[in-house]
């Protein structure tokens, strides 16, 4: 270790101090100059070269910049310095190899400099430089004629009932083209229907979702999702979503016929069980509850009581029909 003397570090001040008002001033050379002066008369401070390194950044000089920084670390390891310093120095490395987008590298250097201090000033950057990283690779993989092929074979596994081969493949072809929308959002369908296949239905709806978000006017995504929640025993949510599906294609048979099967589900309308039972079974239901407890339902369902051919003037509202019609589905109110 070198033997600096006081004078010697008082002018290495100056220097630094004369260095760091240039770069203030973006006088980037001149920085550099009084920077490397103050390493000269005092070889043993890490900062003028971890200083000179932010120069260069600056400059958008990156290599030099981590020739500086990495030089910096030396002087610090050779003389003891601050830890804290140290991990400054490793940060400034991963931040010129971050820029120069060298990921996998900044990550590294990032790593040592949470070794030494582990503060957000190196985790956030470190989290970011994962984070395109991933991007980066993730881009890099994509190639739609690949996803094609992989598509192509996921079909052949779901026609020959190979269910977890065709679930590999669908994946692999959203994977290689994940930005196309019209292509990601069937093959989200074909997967979900694959899960369903193997009665793995939160998987299933995950993916019918999936394929609502990439295209909610496909009738498909919403039939996916209805039968996954119809088969959860969830027939309240596929009823809503069948209704979905109907407005978006009000012919669709699979969804009227889907519709009818929610209900009857929904309501218990099984065999040997009675009007009463279904009624008492409906009453546990949200939405029956909220229905019969509606004031103004409750005076509409008093008035048919009292006068039943009152009905036909409250069936003219859309509201009030359908909600009369849940009644009477679910055993609760008895017409005719």
């Amino acid at each position: 270790m070198p033997e600096v003397t006081e004078e010697a570090k008082a002018k290495a001040a100056e220097a630094k101090a004369a260095g760091t008002a240039a770069y203030k001033k973006k006088s980037f050379d001149e920085a550099l100059a009084k920077y490397g002066e103050a390493a000269e008369l005092d070889p043993t401070d890490m900062v003028f070269h971890m200083n000179m390194g932010a120069v260069f950044f600056e400059m958008k000089d990156y290599k030099k910049s981590i020739e500086a920084c990495t030089k910096s670390t030396e002087v610090a390891m050779d003389n003891r310095a601050d830890f804290k310093l140290l991990a400054k120095a490793f940060g400034r490395i991963g931040k010129a190899y971050a820029a120069m987008e060298d990921y996998e590298t900044a990550i590294k250097f990032y790593d040592k400099a949470l070794t030494n201090h582990r503060v957000k000033d190196y985790l956030t950057p470190k989290q970011d430089a994962q984070k395109k990283l991933a991007d980066a690779e993730k881009r890099k993989y994509i190639n739609p004629a690949l996803a094609d092929e992989a598509k192509a074979k996921g079909n052949e596994f779901f026609k020959a009932a190979k269910f977890p081969d065709a679930i590999g493949q669908y994946s692999e072809a959203i994977k290689r083209n994940p930005d196309d929308t019209a292509f990601t959002s069937r093959i989200y369908s074909n997967r979900s229907a694959c899960y369903t296949k193997l009665l793995e239905l939160p998987h299933a709806l995950k993916d019918a979702e999936e394929c609502i978000k990439l295209d909610p006017n496909w009738v498909k995504g919403y039939l996916r999702k209805a039968n996954c929640l119809l088969g959860m025993k969830r027939e309240g949510e596929a009823e809503t979503t069948y209704k979905q599906a109907l407005e978006k294609d009000p012919g669709n048979q699979e969804a009227m016929e889907g519709l009818r099967k929610a209900r009857t589900q929904k309501y218990g309308a099984q065999e040997g069980l009675s009007r009463e039972e279904r009624a008492q079974r409906a009453m546990q239901d949200p939405e029956i509850q909220g229905i019969m407890g509606d004031p103004v339902m409750q005076q509409i369902l008093k008035q048919m009581q009292e006068d039943p051919s009152a009905v036909q003037e409250h069936l003219k509202n859309p509201a009030i029909l359908e909600k009369i019609q849940k009644l009477v589905e679910s055993g609760i109110l008895q017409m005719g």
